[in-house]
């Protein structure tokens, strides 16, 4: 760089010079403005939302760089933006795959390949969670709970709960093996969401109309299907499950239903419940515990389950399968589902269970804890005023 010294009044350099000169001086400040802009943007990272600000209002003091630090500071936050929407999309990707009821008022596309990883780490923690029992040392079982477990079922044994009606219809035992399948698949995937004895008549309509076969559904049209599984939870969404399953059934398992964990949460609107559900009856394979909303309810309130290394309560079905599996012995795993789904159905209901006529509830942690609904405090406020 060649310095030129003498830039005052009485000094005589040409016009050419002076220009050049003054040219250098901006380039120089504006090489130190990007920089110092540079590291501003860095720092945003590191730095409070009042440090933010205290930076804004020092870049508007100089109206001249304000634009070009504005420039720089967008050009180095994004791709911060972008890797951070990665990460989320990254997250999502190795969540565990959803039931149905999870997914049914959410219309979103899912592409192949997020499907296919969803299932592949789900698969793997199934696995992981399934090992892990089968250890000599498993996890440390609640105290009592072979009496609280006497103790249910003499009470289910005592009095009916509305699934008991209609347990025979769902295995299908009066058909031959493979359309018994198929029927405790279908059945299955209806039950989502929906009382038992809505899902039965739904199933009944649809032997009485021959539409109980991969053939028959695949033949059928879709709103045919629709109209007589209704009202069953979401039975739009269900009627497609259901001819897209007859179709997969017929081209991959040449009629009949797959017999594999993994081949059956790939079917549309198959979770891991219902998977679970028709290893247990359709191939009398027993790879896990079906969990729903009774079982999930109940094992909690009686302090079963918990999130690991905490005493939190589990926030999903899934959750509290991979728990309760880490001590229940296995032979109690079919068992467990349709004992907890008559008891959560008669005694231990979701609103106000009747723990007045429970005979365990002097070793159920829960036991007369639950809160009252709004509705009643307001009846409650109401009446002490007329008082």
């Amino acid at each position: 760089m060649i310095l030129i010294t003498g830039t005052g009044a009485g000094s005589k350099i040409p016009n050419a010079a002076r220009v050049f000169i003054a040219m250098n001086r901006r380039m120089y400040s504006s090489t130190l403005s990007s920089a110092k802009s540079i590291s501003a943007a860095d720092s945003l990272n590191l730095r409070s939302n009042s440090n933010s600000e205290a930076a804004n209002v020092t870049s508007k003091s100089k109206p001249r760089d304000s634009s070009r630090k504005k420039r720089l500071k967008q050009e180095d936050l994004e791709p911060l933006e972008k890797d951070s929407s990665r990460g989320i999309n990254a997250r999502n990707e190795v969540c565990g795959l959803p039931d149905i009821e999870e997914i049914a008022d959410k219309k979103t596309n899912v592409s192949p390949s997020s499907s296919a990883s969803k299932l592949k780490s789900y698969i793997k923690s199934t696995e992981a969670s399934t090992s892990a029992s089968q250890i000599k040392t498993p996890g440390r079982p609640p105290e009592n709970w072979e009496k609280v477990l006497e103790g249910i079922q003499k009470m289910r044994s005592s009095e009916g709960a509305p699934s008991d009606a209609v347990e025979c219809d769902r295995t299908g035992s009066f058909l031959p093996p493979k359309e018994r399948r198929f029927y405790v698949l279908i059945g299955t995937l209806l039950s989502s969401q929906t009382k038992d004895h809505i899902t039965a008549a739904a199933v009944e309509r649809l032997h009485q109309n021959g539409l109980l076969t991969p053939e028959a559904i695949d033949k059928a049209d879709e709103p045919t299907i629709k109209e007589l599984i209704y009202p069953v939870g979401f039975y739009t969404r269900k009627a497609t499950h259901v001819k897209k399953v007859a179709k997969i059934c017929l081209m991959k398992y040449d009629g009949d239903i797959p017999s594999s964990l993994e081949e059956l949460l790939s079917l549309p609107g198959v979770g891991p419940k219902i998977a679970h559900l028709v290893l247990h009856v359709a191939w009398n394979d027993v790879q896990g515990i079906c969990v729903d909303t009774h079982v999930h309810r109940i094992c909690n309130r009686l302090g079963w389950v918990s999130k690991p290394g905490t005493k939190l309560k589990t926030s999903s079905p899934e959750e509290t399968r991979v728990a309760l599996q880490q001590w229940l012995p296995k032979e109690e795993w079919v068992a467990i589902n349709f004992l907890l789904v008559g008891f959560g159905q008669t005694i231990c209901t979701p609103l106000r269970p009747h723990c007045g006529t429970c005979s365990i509830s002097e070793l159920c942690p829960s036991a007369f804890k639950e809160t009252p609904r709004a509705s009643s405090k307001l009846k409650k406020s109401v009446k002490s005023k007329k008082v």
